[in-house]
């Protein structure tokens, strides 16, 4: 069977699914690199990854796709180690990979494409949590970011289609689906009646009553609305964990990234999310070392992290990507990015133990991912006293905790 190695975010990882399904019980001296860009690091490590596939497997046939190739193609159709190159369109197609052309590059306009379809995909090499996608593409244009030209515009996948492949991934095992998006929180926007994030989980959720555990990530605060916050209070399979696209915690540095939410805000979000659900545990992206962030802007960033109540953090230090306003802005010196993303880090690992302390002695609902761990709701990973069957659900006294994991009780 043919190897896709993924790199990058959670649509990359659905995406990655789809092409397994295309490309079938085929293809097995086919390895296929899907690249992510956000960071000068993940490209650096997808091309590492296609130099050491083309040593390892010298008679391979490599073909890269993804955002950077997307992006780039030049730059990725100068690696001798490439065979074919792939655009972010195209990878989905099942021609590109069932009758591929002679052509070495295989990149269109993605800012051309207007629809998203529904790819239904029957499982996840992960058999209890898969990814689903609702939504692709971008019409905002934060100064860091160089996605939306990765992904174009922003496009919604139909209610009904999504609805039809979760209930298919729980017909083959899935126990718990996550919706993932490039900027999901805009689901919708361009359907008749424009139907909002939170109307779409209702449905699903009533829809497939079968499914256990739904979560929404990446959900951007200047776009969530009342439906959602309902959904959120209302609808116990949808959990109560919930990751933020924050990106800073002060206000001019969010205004020169072009975010649409201020600091107070995103406190506020979270603050209202706590009362209708008072368990909800929050994570978020921060960026650390902005062009132009001062010490002092800084503090407020490492602030907001107490301010909001954050607990899972996703930590970057800021990478410079050209062809944004950013990477033409005056520039932190690159050890003091790598500092306070260290200090950013910190504070997330101190979040977390205390959050794991404070579970101890309460009962959870565990979903287990192996026989030796497992996840609560709000997504704290719990190791098993006692082997469990993958896919199992159960309800467990939590006995203990460290620094980053629980520990169930026999019972």
């Amino acid at each position: 069977m043919a190897q896709v190695l993924t790199f990058g975010c959670r649509l990359n990882a659905y995406e990655s699914e789809v092409i397994r399904g295309h490309l079938g019980e085929k293809d097995a001296g086919t390895i296929v690199v899907n690249t992510c860009a956000v960071t000068k690091e993940a490209e650096r490590q997808a091309r590492q990854a296609i130099r050491k596939a083309r040593r390892e497997h010298p008679d391979a046939t490599i073909v890269a796709t993804g955002c950077a190739v997307q992006i780039d193609p030049q730059a990725w159709a100068a690696m001798s180690e490439i065979d074919r190159l792939v655009g972010n369109a195209e990878k989905l197609r099942p021609e590109t990979w069932l009758a591929p052309g002679e052509e070495r590059v295989s990149v269109n306009d993605i800012m051309a494409v207007e629809e998203t379809a529904g790819h239904l995909v029957a499982g996840f090499e992960e058999k209890v949590r898969a990814f689903v996608q609702i939504q692709n593409g971008c019409d905002h244009r934060c100064t860091f970011c160089i996605i939306p030209y990765g992904r174009g515009p922003s496009r919604s996948v139909a209610a009904g289609d999504i609805v039809g492949e979760i209930r298919t991934l729980v017909e083959h095992g899935t126990r718990e689906v996550v919706l993932t998006g490039v900027d999901i929180t805009s689901w919708g926007a361009d359907l008749p009646g424009k139907p909002r994030l939170g109307d779409l989980a209702r449905r699903i959720l009533k829809l497939v009553p079968e499914l256990p555990r739904l979560r929404i990530t990446s959900l951007d605060v200047a776009e969530a609305d009342n439906s959602l916050c309902r959904a959120i209070a209302e609808e116990e399979r949808l959990m109560p964990h919930l990751h933020l696209s924050l990106q800073a915690g002060d206000a001019m540095v969010l205004k020169r990234m072009k975010r649409r939410h201020t600091p107070e805000q995103a406190v506020a979000f979270c603050e209202a999310v706590r009362r209708l659900r008072p368990e909800t545990v929050f994570g978020a992206d921060l960026i650390a070392g902005f062009p132009t962030e001062s010490d002092a802007m800084f503090a407020n960033t490492l602030a907001h992290v107490g301010d909001c109540g954050l607990t899972w953090l996703h930590v970057f230090p800021y990478s410079e990507r050209p062809g944004t306003p950013a990477a033409r802005m005056p520039q932190v010196d690159k050890a003091v990015r790598k500092e306070r993303a260290r200090a950013l880090r910190e504070a997330g690992e101190a979040a977390v133990a205390a959050f794991l302390a404070g579970r101890v002695g309460r009962r959870e609902n565990v979903l287990a991912e192996s026989a030796e761990i497992g996840r609560t709701a709000q997504y704290a990973p719990v190791r098993l006293a006692i082997p469990a069957a993958t896919g199992a659900m159960f309800d467990t006294t939590i006995a203990g905790a460290d620094a980053t994991t629980l520990m169930a009780g026999a019972a």
